[in-house]
């Protein structure tokens, strides 16, 4: 490089002199098509503030700028540039005198921009340069997922020092205004601290999970914000959901709690119950869990998750396009007057069954298609307003159910329906993420009964699969690690405190701790969803029914989890992909399951930056006793990029599954028999 290119580098570039509190480099609309393996899409959380601020400066509406919480950086603009910061009002100085927020600022060379608190309600601000931020792609977003370090300015918040490099001008074709009142859309947001989210339903609610007036009591609720409130979600405080409210004493195979649900999707602005606690999904949240969404807040409103506060007041309004006709407001005793979207959503099941949905089924419920030649009973359900889910069967846990989702995954991925965005598949589910400007929800539930109604018999379904033994160290130190300090510093009384392996052999009737050892190492676990706890993290059910062990999960989570630590939530053993909180029982700990290093050869070449994750949905999982010490070992060894697992090629036929549950039909009625009497032995103890 030549001295003048060196220089105009340097000057093309933002250097660091303070943070802020917690600044990130964000895109729109972020990582888009990999919530299936546990990534989420991160980006702007009050994308409309940030979609301004690019506006303003003339940039395209996903370049990428900064995310500023609460308080922000001092940055020095070594070649000058044009900037905006927009979003919650913000202190802002150059070169120590004060600036407007939310107008295009133009910066002379060296100049020094102090980004200072935010002044009122609001907690977020966005700062775009002209030209954007040019920092490297990641898995196809230069979005901040900070939590699995990956993308942004090295995965991480900023840092005194940093050099951030600034894009190309965009040129004569894409000028910026000459005055803020120029630009039409998007306006400047109202952020006042009281706020009115409009949702709408699912993908679950009433009456099948809750009652008709429980879902009235969430709906109207007077909701606080509470301070655990980030990327990841926002927790709301206020009124208690109580059992009463609950359509169901317990989540069946999901768990003791009504809450709970077999693995399923989250959407985007999802309000999952955890227990009776509301939670939103933000835009860095899991894509997959085991608690029930009632409603989802709608897009045009998501950008004020990015602006709630702690102690902020929320208010749900049910939005005019979920309300539905009557015959679904009678699920729940309200009368509502019908919308145009609904008449069409039913219009659109009718179509295809030959018959309306009927009275008595929740207003999430768009269609329905009767079980028929081999195949489940299939039902199609809202999910906020740019995502369908498609659920199969009754709410138990079954491989068919299972194999049947991801065929029809693979059927939806071959037609190419313009508008599907994202694909994300749960136990017995698929969510379907698309554009509403592009496919209207009427059409795509029409096209998705035709691609079922082609589907082969469930029993008929082979796919390709493989066998991946990994190393486990039993009783981990890190595993045990964690558990000590749930009991020092969460819940000291809690029934799998302070021996989760204890808990497991109890909870499943077993006679010692070796025979829970004894039954995870001579299990095959199949791989039925990834990224339930984030980066290619598998949740997998034992192949042999005898094999299955259920628990129950932590309540309220653990704060702390080590990375890789394996355990049983439910009925699904999981493999963490990364330090976080967590709920399932631990017994043990492994190697990464997202690898961020390619030195070697994987096994059987899969692996590469652009697919860093091990496992695929329907491998077959099995576990080879290693001590801690070897663990330790092979880990370094996995983080440099070496193989440390054993890969072979099978195949996963659900007509070998049938044969094995015929010829032991016995034994497995028996290994049922006694764990669901354990359970019961374990509820009626706390009652007491």
């Amino acid at each position: 490089m030549t001295c003048a290119a060196t220089m105009r580098e340097l000057l093309r570039q933002v250097d660091v002199v303070a943070p802020g509190l917690q600044t990130s480099v964000q895109d729109l609309p972020g990582r888009i098509g990999l919530w299936e393996v546990g990534v989420p899409p991160s980006g702007p959380m009050d994308e409309r503030s940030a979609a301004r601020a690019n506006a303003l400066v003339g940039n395209p509406e996903g370049a990428a700028l900064l995310e500023v919480t609460l308080a922000g950086p001092t940055l020095r603009f070594p070649g000058g540039a044009l900037v905006a910061v927009c979003g919650a009002p913000i202190a802002l100085a150059v070169d120590g005198f004060p600036v407007p927020h939310d107008v295009a600022l133009p910066l002379p060379a060296g100049a020094e921009l102090a980004v200072g608190a935010t002044t009122g309600a609001g907690v977020r601000a966005y700062l775009a340069v002209r030209g954007g931020l040019d920092v490297p792609l990641a898995l196809g977003s230069r979005s901040t997922f900070l939590a699995g370090a990956i993308g942004g300015h090295e995965g991480r918040v900023l840092a005194a020092g940093d050099r951030l490099p600034i894009g190309s001008d965009p040129g004569s074709a894409s000028p910026a205004p000459a005055h803020a009142d120029e630009l039409a859309e998007p306006r400047p947001a109202t952020i006042d601290g009281d706020w009115t989210l409009r949702v709408q339903h699912g993908p679950h609610g009433a009456p099948d999970l809750l009652t008709g007036a429980g879902l009235d009591h969430v709906l109207n609720g007077d909701w606080t914000v509470h301070g655990h409130a980030d990327r990841t979600g926002i927790r709301l405080t206020g009124v208690e959901i109580e059992r009463a409210l609950w359509a169901r004493r317990d989540g069946g195979d999901a768990g003791l709690d009504p809450s709970n649900v077999i693995e399923t999707p989250y959407a985007l602005g999802a309000i999952m119950l955890s227990g009776g606690t509301p939670i939103i999904v933000g835009p860095d949240g899991p894509s997959l869990g085991g608690f029930c969404s009632p409603l989802c807040v709608v897009r045009d409103d998501r950008w004020k998750l990015g602006q709630l506060k702690p102690g902020d007041r929320v208010r749900l309004a049910l939005d005019a396009a979920s309300r539905g006709p009557e015959r679904t407001a009678a699920a729940d005793g309200r009368a509502q007057p019908p919308s145009p979207l609904a008449d069409a959503d039913a219009a659109a099941g009718a179509a295809r069954t030959g018959r309306a949905v009927p009275a008595g089924v929740a207003p999430a419920v768009l269609a329905e298609m009767p079980g028929r030649n081999g195949a489940p009973n299939v039902r199609f359900r809202r999910a906020g307003d740019e995502n369908l889910v498609v659920e199969y069967g009754d709410p138990s846990i079954d491989l068919g159910l299972r194999l049947r989702v991801h065929a029809l995954q693979q059927a939806i991925r071959e037609r190419a329906i313009a508008g599907v965005q994202d694909l994300t598949p749960g136990v017995r589910c698929l969510q379907v993420r698309f554009d509403r400007h592009r496919l209207a929800l009427p059409r795509l539930v029409d096209e998705l009964q035709q691609v079922e109604a082609a589907l082969p018999p469930t029993d008929e379904l082979t796919i390709p699969a493989r066998e991946v033994t990994m190393p486990l160290s039993w009783e981990d130190p890190e595993a045990v690690k964690a558990m000590r300090h749930y009991q020092e510093h969460v819940f000291p009384d809690a029934p799998w405190c302070p021996d989760n392996i204890e808990y497991i052999r109890r909870i499943n009737g077993l006679p010692d701790r070796q025979a829970v050892q004894e039954i995870v190492l001579a299990s095959q676990y199949v791989v039925v969803g990834l990224g339930d706890v984030y980066l290619g993290a598998p949740v997998a059910l034992p192949l042999d029914p005898r094999h299955q062990l259920v628990t129950t999960k932590y309540t309220p989570a653990r704060t702390w989890t080590p990375e890789n630590a394996v355990g049983i939530g439910g009925a699904f053993l999981c493999v963490y992909g990364m330090e976080g909180p967590g709920g399932y029982q631990l017994f043990g700990r492994t190697v990464p399951v997202w690898m961020r290093r390619f030195a070697e050869g994987d096994g059987d070449g899969r692996l590469s930056p652009d697919r860093p994750w091990l496992l695929d949905h329907f491998d077959v999982l099995r576990f080879e006793l290693v001590s801690a010490e070897q663990l330790l070992r092979l880990r370094a060894a996995a983080k440099d990029g070496r193989n440390v697992v054993s890969i072979r090629e099978r195949s996963f036929s659900l007509a070998d599954r049938r044969a094995l549950e015929r010829d032991h039909a016995p034994e497995i009625a028996a290994h049922h028999d006694r764990r669901s009497s354990a359970f019961d032995r374990e509820r009626a103890s706390w009652a007491a």
